[in-house]
């Protein structure tokens, strides 16, 4: 379980259940460097509780990312990645309900 002093928030149980697909998602959306930023958080969510400051601000960037919020910005690597994904892949529907998931989690917090 997680080493913090008060209880978890369901934004750190969220990630306790679904780590693997939210690391799949991030390799697919965002590629390497994304894949560091989402085992960073959990590792910073397992020993903290606040969800404020970075992490907030890193959760926030994740969502973006699931949310495919900067995918029409050629400028952005998150727009190849997302070219390159199969739409009929079975990571899409995935990739959407953890967005959504993430974001009630957050908005519960």
């Amino acid at each position: 379980m997680f080493d913090i002093p008060t209880a978890p928030t369901r934004v750190h149980y969220l990630f306790q259940e679904n780590m693997e697909a939210l690391q799949n998602a991030a390799l697919l959306l965002g590629g390497r460097p994304w894949l560091k930023r989402v085992q960073s958080l959990f590792e910073t969510l397992w020993t903290e509780n606040s969800l404020h400051g970075r992490v907030g601000r890193e959760i926030n960037a994740l969502h973006r990312l699931l949310t495919l919020a900067d995918v029409h910005d050629p400028s952005r690597p998150e727009a190849a990645y997302f070219a390159a994904l199969d739409p009929s892949s079975p990571h899409v529907e995935e990739i959407s309900l953890l967005a959504d998931e993430l974001r009630q989690a957050s908005e519960e917090t």
